[in-house]
């Protein structure tokens, strides 16, 4: 019976909520306008409340993520690949549920449940670099990565974190950010590389259970605060996040808090949370394989930067 018990929490209080941003393969980005979408853009999931902001021509920018593949495997050679994510994209953990379950296809559905508890259980790190583009904003946070390298000691839990400024209906965060005229990606990119005037490099290295990077705040029913609650929809960042090793209950401590709105899941000594334009991503791995909105794309190279504005939706922002 507790065996019982244990497993339907972990389902429901832990699977589920992570699998919203890990699912949902084909037909990605359709399937994030109808899951994710709606609740990060307009606060909820509601077909009247988009049918009207269609008629009333409300429209916002929507950042989006490039994804560039220097190499599919250590060994491979140098061959660019360029993919786009709307929401997240996830390595470790994230990308491990999404390959595990092409193998229980026959189950349907089901086969995510399954596949995210084996996952779990395995419970394996991967050993990586990463380098992300510090900004004025990433200061505060930036430690974490350097202490990691030189052997100090690792962010606190309690360290002062700064003020979170939740995206909603007519984001000041946004429309500043927000630049008249944007229309192509190359205008979108460079907007992005020039947040900072004198940006510098950070590298974080180690063994990590999983490293994302969320675009938005990707809130859904299960997770009401969504991965990153301050993550905004058109300010040309991304929310960089790495979870280092650590023993499983600290692991399943930090997933559940994700189903609780108001807490802070990035507050543990073993997560960095850095809000960047643009990160590097190496490992050593063999089978290094993403999670892009739902869609698997192996590398253990690549590069990620933010494209500012690059799509419009008809939104307003989420009513929090």
């Amino acid at each position: 019976m507790h065996i019982v018990t244990v497993f339907w929490f972990f389902y429901h209080e832990v699977l589920t909520p992570m699998y919203v941003y890990s699912l949902y393969g084909l037909n990605s980005f359709c399937r994030w306008l109808m899951l994710i979408g709606p609740c990060s853009t307009t606060g909820e999931r509601d077909p009247v409340t988009s049918a009207l902001l269609i008629i009333l021509g409300r429209r916002m920018s929507l950042d989006i993520a490039q994804v560039v593949r220097w190499k599919s495997s250590p060994t491979a050679e140098v061959l660019p690949t360029v993919r786009y994510a709307a929401s997240f994209a996830g390595y470790g953990f994230y990308g491990e549920v999404i390959r595990e379950s092409e193998n229980y296809r026959w189950m349907g559905p089901a086969r995510y449940d399954f596949s995210g508890t084996m996952v779990f259980l395995k419970h394996r790190s991967y050993e990586a670099k990463v380098a992300f583009l510090e900004t004025p904003d990433t200061n505060p946070l930036a430690a974490s990565a350097e202490d990691y390298v030189t052997g100090a000691q690792p962010l606190q839990s309690h360290q002062r974190r700064p003020r979170r400024i939740i995206c909603r209906t007519n984001c000041f965060v946004c429309n500043e950010a927000s630049t008249p005229g944007q229309n192509s990606e190359d205008e979108v990119a460079d907007s992005s590389r020039t947040i900072c005037e004198n940006p510098k490099w950070v590298w974080s290295k180690g063994r990590f259970l999983s490293v994302a990077a969320a675009v938005i705040s990707c809130r859904n029913e299960r997770a009401p605060d969504g991965l990153v609650a301050d993550a905004h929809l058109s300010d040309g960042f991304l929310h960089l996040l790495l979870i280092r090793d650590c023993p499983p209950p600290l692991y399943l401590w930090h997933l559940t808090h994700f189903t609780k709105k108001g807490s802070d899941p990035l507050s543990f000594k073993f997560v960095e949370h850095h809000k960047t334009p643009a990160f590097t991503f190496i490992s050593s791995h063999d089978e290094s394989v993403w999670n892009l909105d739902g869609e698997i794309f192996q590398a253990c190279e690549v590069s990620v930067q933010a494209c500012r504005g690059l799509v419009n939706l008809f939104a307003s922002g989420p009513e929090v």
